[in-house]
Order: structure tokens, then C-alpha cells, then sequence
């Protein structure tokens, strides 16, 4: 029996920018709109992972669109407004620190591309997901694309949507909890973070205390009086 054919690039295939010939083509076979879905904030040590899911306008593709990790600052901030002016319909969603430790980090993320997708004011047939997996309870045809956000200009423009708006919400950490630096380090376990830690413990439902090293016997949690709902 024949092998199912991967939809990976192949090991040695050069990435170069994202375009959009996936979308293309899926519209050529009826599953029209086409929601790109992304997320940022797998790997840190505090903050909420977010996620977005972009349905992009075919006659108004903002130009420089990629992987948000292949763009500066600046690069992410100006396609952030172009996105949200140009595209058909943008979603963005979070699980708080609280909710990644009460599953897992896989499990959270999946999850908030799923409401990410669900929020879309125009309801895709298809969703492409950045990644191996496809997250479940997706109201339309879900598929997952490794290296989507080099692959896909939708991918790529929720990427950049997701990576933003978590970075911001970080910075707004930052000014509630100013020993930390997550304005600098946006929550990941640079040394100036983990001696921070040190120094003043993880920050109740703010810090990921299923992460190492707070699993691993770190300090006690201190408990915070500003609510941080608004990373649910």
C-alpha cells in the first residue's frame, strides 16, 4: 500500500518566505475562508500563552508577512497594525498561567488557537494550524502545517498578531511587578528572571509553577492583589 505523502518540507528544502499558494488552492477546492492559526509564549516561565487565528484578504496581503521570530520589533509592530487594518477577520486568544499548570502547555495552546478560531467574526472552512497537532473541537477542517509560519501567510500573520499582543501583555506585567524585567525578557528563564525568582519567588497566577524550577522545589509563591483576569 502506498505511503500517505507528508505534508512536512522535505529535510533538506530551503523555507524561504511564507506565501499564499496553500490558501490558494484551498480555495480553488471550495473551503473558503482559510483562518491561519498560530500561538506565542509556549517556553516561558510566566505569563499566559496566546494565540490568534487571522482569515487574511486575498486582494490586500500586507507585504513582509513571515515568522514572527524572523522579524524584529519594529518589523512585528507595523505589520501588527497592517493586519489588523487589511485582513477579513482577526481573533485572539489566552490560557493563563493557572490554566497551562491545570493541563499542560501542549494541551493550553491548542486550546487557545481553538478559541482564537472560534472568535472569528467570519466563520472559516478551513483552519491551518503552526505545528504538528491540530487542536480538537475546531468547528471546521482543521490541518496542521510544520513550520506553517514559513510556509503560510496566514500562519505568519497570526504569528506576528499572537506575538504581539502577548509581548504587550507581558510589558503590562512588567509595570504591576517591576523586580522581574517581563518587559525585558517577556516572561522566559533569562538569568536576570530566574534570579529575580531568587531573590523574591514566583508570582502567584502569573508564574507557571508546573514549570522547572518551581517543580523541582523553588520558593513559595507570593501572592499577588492585582487580578490578572484579563490574561484568562
Amino acid at each position: 500500500m502506498a505511503r500517505a505523502r507528508s505534508d512536512s518540507p522535505l529535510l533538506f528544502e530551503m523555507v524561504d518566505k511564507p506565501d499564499f499558494s496553500i490558501e490558494t488552492k484551498a480555495m480553488a477546492d471550495g473551503l473558503w475562508p482559510v483562518a491561519g492559526m498560530d500561538e506565542a509564549g509556549r517556553g516561558p516561565l510566566a505569563g499566559p500563552v496566546v494565540a490568534a487565528a487571522v482569515v487574511l484578504n486575498p486582494a490586500n496581503i500586507p507585504e513582509g508577512l513571515d515568522d514572527s521570530k524572523r522579524l524584529t520589533h519594529l518589523q512585528r509592530e507595523a505589520l501588527f497594525l497592517k493586519i489588523l487594518g487589511s485582513a477579513l477577520s482577526v481573533s485572539m486568544a489566552s490560557i493563563s498561567a493557572e490554566g497551562i499548570d491545570n493541563s499542560n502547555i501542549l494541551k493550553a495552546s491548542l486550546e487557545a488557537m481553538r478559541r482564537a478560531a472560534a472568535g472569528l467574526s467570519l466563520q472559516p472552512k478551513l483552519a491551518l494550524a503552526d505545528g504538528r497537532d491540530v487542536p480538537p473541537g475546531l468547528a471546521c477542517e482543521g490541518r496542521a502545517l510544520i513550520k506553517g509560519d514559513q510556509r503560510s501567510q496566514s500562519i505568519a500573520a497570526a504569528s506576528i498578531v499572537a506575538k504581539v499582543m502577548r509581548d504587550r501583555m507581558m510589558c503590562g506585567c512588567g509595570g504591576h511587578h517591576q523586580h522581574y524585567g517581563f518587559e525585558v525578557h517577556m516572561g522566559y528563564a533569562t538569568v536576570r528572571h530566574r534570579t529575580a525568582i531568587e531573590a523574591h519567588g514566583p508570582v502567584a497566577r502569573l508564574h507557571r509553577t508546573s514549570f522547572a524550577p518551581f517543580r523541582l522545589g523553588g520558593a513559595e509563591v507570593v501572592e499577588e492583589e492585582e487580578s490578572f483576569a484579563g490574561l484568562e
